[in-house]
């Protein structure tokens, strides 16, 4: 695969931590804080593996670099036992806003299952409440700080069970109040997004927004599906879709029927680096490097940085963005790019996006790199 590197300097990590950013892709409990987990563990007298927050947290990034997806999804048991109660969802979301604000992130939507959070009493719609409650106490928060941010909500169902109809009801229900989308997550293969097409055709009747988890465990079929047959705003990761593209071909890449669809209609791929390098999401993939977010922004693709699973992948947008820009010399300005790619591609109304973009971001990069 070829990249873009083109003898430029990459952006210094100092500037990266500094500029706005837009996170898209972002598990609501994949980000905890060691230390929230540890606390709340040991008030409800929930086992960890590690009981010191420094420890716990070298622990969840080790297990989830497994190479499977499955494997990686396990380290979720941990997490979400501690996101059972309101207060300690409000608290999860509170620190969530909190630390991507003081990550620079302006705009960020946490992506959540309300149906693993019912083990308290509590009913999906409550659960909601309880983490918009946190979500607008962290942003109070962090505006007090001096750092203003934008979050919504994506409800998600799992893809292995059958509450996807239910959750999209939800997603419309609260879309005036937090919630901005819909998502499926869990494992990939064995569960086709097609299995919760009943919900995907309630949210185009309904106008609602959403994404699908598609392309990441499992190939081309998925993301067809995710498209075609679901109807998807955006791809959650996407990565598989080079499996429909020749890069070998005669005269430079080459793409297939689906890869051409995904580009020329602007479909934004979430794509998430240290993540799908932990899950082996593609085969071959042994560093950053290797991660086909450079050729496909080559080929034009609506390519977007996410973090995932902060907590798992031991990361943050700084991170990220620092890791592509040293893996393929991106500078600000590409590092501008792909942070109005995710703005244009968020579930909010156009003309906030166009505000976010003209007022936040534009001006952000335009103090340019450090002396």
């Amino acid at each position: 695969m070829s990249t873009r590197r083109g003898g430029k300097t990459p952006a210094d990590p100092a500037d990266i931590a500094r500029v706005p950013k837009v996170a898209l892709h972002e598990h609501l409990d994949g980000g905890l804080r060691p230390a929230t987990v540890a606390e709340i563990a040991a008030e409800i007298g929930h086992e960890l593996p590690v009981d010191d927050a420094d420890g716990l947290g070298a622990w969840f990034e080790q297990a989830a670099s497994s190479g499977s997806l499955p494997h990686y999804l396990e380290t979720f048991e941990h997490t979400v036992a501690v996101m059972q109660r309101p207060e300690d969802l409000a608290r999860v979301a509170r620190e969530a806003v909190l630390d991507l604000a003081a990550d620079g992130v302006v705009y960020a939507e946490l992506r959540w299952a309300p149906e693993q959070h019912l083990a308290g009493g509590l009913s999906m719609a409550e659960t909601v409440e309880a983490v918009q409650e946190g979500i607008a106490a962290g942003r109070a928060e962090a505006a007090a700080q001096g750092c203003e941010i934008v979050v919504g909500q994506l409800v998600t169902a799992m893809r292995h069970a059958d509450r996807g109809l239910e959750v999209a009801r939800l997603a419309v229900d609260h879309r005036d109040r937090g919630v901005v989308g819909f998502d499926i997550a869990g494992a990939e293969d064995g569960f086709p997004p097609i299995l919760h097409l009943e919900a995907f055709e309630y949210l185009r009747g309904e106008n609602a927004h959403f994404t699908i988890h598609a392309g990441e465990a499992f190939g081309l079929p998925s993301i067809w599906q995710a498209v075609q047959r679901c109807g998807a705003d955006r791809l959650g990761h996407g990565v598989r879709i080079v499996d429909d593209i020749d890069f070998d071909a005669p005269g430079g890449p080459r793409l297939g029927r689906l890869a051409a669809y995904v580009r020329d209609n602007r479909i934004p791929l979430e794509m998430c680096p240290s993540s799908n390098l932990q899950t082996h999401a593609v085969p071959g993939m042994a560093s950053v490097a290797n991660h086909p977010i450079g050729p496909l922004a080559d080929l034009g693709f609506r390519v977007t940085v996410n973090c995932d699973n902060r907590l798992m992948s031991g990361t943050s947008m700084t991170r990220e963005m620092t890791l592509i820009a040293q893996a393929f010399g991106y500078d600000l300005a590409d590092l501008r790019w792909f942070t109005i790619n995710a703005m244009k591609s968020a579930f909010l109304p156009f003309d906030q996006r166009l505000r976010i973009i003209e007022d936040v971001i534009k001006p952000g990069y335009a103090r340019g790199p450090s002396a």
